[in-house]
């Protein structure tokens, strides 16, 4: 019996050993995989860095208000009950001093001034008569050929015909005078803004019948907190920006002597010097030049806009990016003033923040020439290779 178990224990021994071996050949090579260095973390983009750079900028008012006429002409008839016969302007037409506007049926003061003018040759021709019987009375009154009374009367006739003309005379010139108010005319250079004159109507005297826009000139009625009021001073240069965006300059020529006392603002009167894009009833805000500032300034393309905050992706030491909000201040051209949250110090990412999340590892490359051409760079997730060319050749 024990001669036929020898065999059978002899195998189970040989397949116990084989196991522990397979184990310690496999804790073995653990161990081994265990004491290699954690792989580096992947670069997730290959960014430029900038600092922020102290930088001279304008100091500016900014303002509300609305762009209005400078002066406007109220242009009506002086004539009474005459009928319109023809309007040769209408709205927006550029006009001169003196330019016939409109017309207005001259037919019954012609009239009226032709049996005006007859009246007056009458009075010449009596005046004439009563003349020449006063200057007999006169060479007569020596003579005793005629009494004292009859002298008197020949003068004093002279004298009624000379008036009665002049009567005539000026009556004429009345006439004359509505004869040249049937022609309406423009009282100054200017662009019509608005017209109620119609054809065939018949108007009393004092209807206005055009409005124009004086010398065609325009001013911005801008709207300044009365704290800001003591920093503007005529002839100061006024930058407003029309409802399209375009720029157009102006000049303060007065600021207004009283201050709303419900909104706390005062009138500052800019005159518009290319008013182009402007239009009267528009309205636009600018700002007032006042000087000028040092300040920290960033591009544009490095300060991120979400949620209405402001963003940059500061670079720490380990190659992580940390998103920093940020307050912002002026922009001017491609630089915008960080105002605080900041450090002047700091590296920032020059553009391509958008594509980065904060505890990103990024790769810092120099910036390429200017007139350099940027070449396609890869990022570690496949994505944005476009943007990351930009990126690495921006400041």
């Amino acid at each position: 019996m024990k001669l036929q178990r020898h065999p059978l224990a002899l195998a189970a021994a040989s397949a116990v050993l084989g196991s522990a071996l397979l184990a310690l050949a496999v804790h073995a090579a653990d161990d081994k995989k265990s004491d290699k260095p954690a792989a580096a973390a992947k670069a997730a983009l290959s960014v430029t860095t900038t600092t922020p750079q102290t930088a001279t900028l304008p100091l500016r008012i900014g303002a509300n208000g609305n762009i209005a006429a400078w002066q406007e002409a109220s242009i009506g008839t002086e004539a009474n009950g005459l009928r319109l016969a023809e309007v040769k302007v209408g709205v927006g037409d550029v006009v001169k001093r003196g330019q016939v506007l409109a017309v207005f049926a001259p037919d019954t003061i012609q009239a009226e001034l032709n049996q005006t003018r007859a009246t007056v040759g009458e009075a010449e021709a009596t005046l004439a008569e009563a003349a020449a019987n006063a200057q007999r009375a006169r060479e007569l009154a020596t003579t005793g050929a005629l009494s004292a009374q009859q002298i008197n009367q020949y003068l004093t006739a002279e004298r009624t015909a000379k008036a009665r003309l002049d009567a005539t005379r000026a009556a004429a010139k009345v006439q004359e005078l509505r004869l040249r108010q049937t022609q309406v005319l423009a009282p100054d250079h200017g662009v019509i803004s608005s017209r109620s004159a119609t054809v065939g109507a018949v108007m009393p005297a004092g209807q206005e019948m055009f409005r124009l826009i004086r010398q065609g000139k325009l001013e911005w009625r801008a709207e300044v907190p009365s704290v800001d009021l003591g920093r503007v001073k005529p002839g100061m240069t006024v930058s407003v920006i029309a409802p399209n965006g375009n720029r157009i300059a102006g000049k303060v020529r007065m600021i207004g002597p009283t201050v709303d006392d419900k909104t706390r603002n005062g009138l500052v009167y800019v005159d518009l010097l290319a008013d182009g894009e402007a239009k009267a009833g528009m309205f636009a805000r600018g700002d007032f030049e006042i000087g000028t500032g040092q300040a920290l300034t960033l591009p544009q393309s490095a300060v991120q806009l979400r949620e209405g905050f402001s963003y940059v992706m500061r670079v720490g030491a380990d190659a992580k990016v940390a998103e920093t909000k940020v307050t912002v201040g002026r922009r001017v051209g491609d630089k915008v003033e960080i105002t605080g949250g900041l450090d002047p110090s700091a590296r920032v990412v020059a553009s391509g923040g958008a594509f980065l999340a904060d505890g990103d590892v990024v790769r810092v490359v120099e910036a390429a020439p200017p007139k350099a051409t940027a070449g396609t760079t890869t990022n570690a997730s496949g994505t944005a290779a476009a943007a990351t060319a930009a990126t690495a050749a921006t400041k």
